[in-house]
């Protein structure tokens, strides 16, 4: 994986900007050598048409929603653009940028990329860049569970014209885009950089930790969000002392096999029994990406944090199936301790 491309995903809900925050980025000399696929709902494809620099790597996709042909069309478009590459018959490229239609649920083309056997040999995802309008944005996340999806799997949310928008309307989008995704990283549209597409998704995911830790260390109690049904809501678990990591991969796993499609994301910080530094872990519905060693903790406090976007699911539940999986596993680390186990060592 470590030379593999690095795939970034931009989304965002119909007409949030999308087109015209990559035409600008692609300005940048740091995105000179993007790819970029271009998803469209509909028999006739615009979106590619309105990108200044037109070449060999951009390539269309309209056979139709994201969320419905990416297991096969992104896959050949991936491997095409590989392939291509690996031949010298397209210039080089060292990402990829997938532009999703407006309608998309992201998770789709963020399982493709990590499950198919070819594509994870070449590719490897960066992060998920979700554009949000500050006119209708709150209204969309009321009404449209494909915006909620959206804002739940991003790494980064750009929010745009801001400039249409008075503070008071952007400053309470923005509140509520924290209440729903408290660990994303907000940019105002006007100051995004191409950083904020090239970052690896470990730098983003280390630099949120530190961002929210007092954020999520003072306000982790649930935290409903304002839709329609008023079912999605965000919520954090935290542990003071260390995390068997076996332990707690049992209980991820067989969480996200019974609620995976419930659950838009999961992100946390671990305290890995045996481990000097905190684990990140990231995950978005059933696809949970590899854990990453961060360089230190954000905060003196060493706590493990736990950060879930769940759909009509109780937080008490799930909160309580995990203190049962982490008793169970706090018996374990002392009878590891009083070496009444062999095979003491978490790998």
């Amino acid at each position: 994986m470590k030379d593999a491309t690095p795939i970034n995903l931009l989304t965002g809900f119909l007409g949030s900007g999308k087109t015209t925050l990559l035409q600008r980025l692609l300005t940048d000399p740091a995105m000179a050598s993007a790819a970029v696929l271009i998803n469209e709902f509909g028999e006739v494809g615009l979106d590619h048409h309105l990108l200044d620099r037109i070449d060999d790597n951009v390539v269309l996709m309209k056979s139709g929603c994201i969320c419905c042909t990416v297991r096969g069309e992104i896959a050949d478009a991936l491997l095409g653009l590989h392939s291509q590459r690996a031949r010298g018959e397209i210039p080089w490229f060292d990402r990829v940028v997938i532009e999703t239609t407006g309608l998309a649920d992201p998770f789709p083309a963020l399982s493709t990329i990590q499950s198919h056997p070819v594509l994870r040999s070449h590719f490897s995802i960066a992060n998920v860049v979700t554009t949000v309008d500050a006119v209708n944005g709150q209204n969309q996340l009321a009404d449209r569970l494909e915006a909620v999806r959206q804002v739940g799997a991003a790494d980064v949310v750009v929010i745009t014209k801001t400039d249409l928008a008075d503070e008071a309307r952007t400053a309470d989008l923005r509140a509520a885009l924290t209440r729903l995704n408290p660990t994303a990283r907000q940019v105002i549209a006007a100051e995004a950089a191409s950083d904020d597409f090239i970052a690896s998704s470990t730098a983003l995911r280390a630099e949120g930790w530190e961002g929210h830790a007092a954020h999520d260390h003072d306000h982790h109690h649930h935290h409903h969000h304002d839709t329609a049904d008023a079912k999605i809501r965000s919520f954090a678990i935290t542990v003071d002392g260390p995390v068997d990591w076996t332990a707690f991969g049992v209980w991820l796993t067989m969480l996200l096999n019974r609620h995976g499609d419930r659950i838009f994301r999961v992100k946390g910080i671990l305290n890995v029994a045996g481990e000097d530094r905190p684990v990140a872990v990231h995950g978005v519905q059933r696809l949970v990406h590899a854990p990453v060693h961060m360089s230190g903790w954000p905060d003196a406090s060493r706590q493990s944090r736990i950060v879930f976007i769940v759909d009509d699911l109780d937080p008490a539940r799930i909160e309580a199936s995990f203190h049962v999986f982490n008793r169970l596993s706090e018996k374990v680390l002392s009878h590891r301790a009083s070496g009444c186990l062999e095979g003491a060592t978490p790998r």
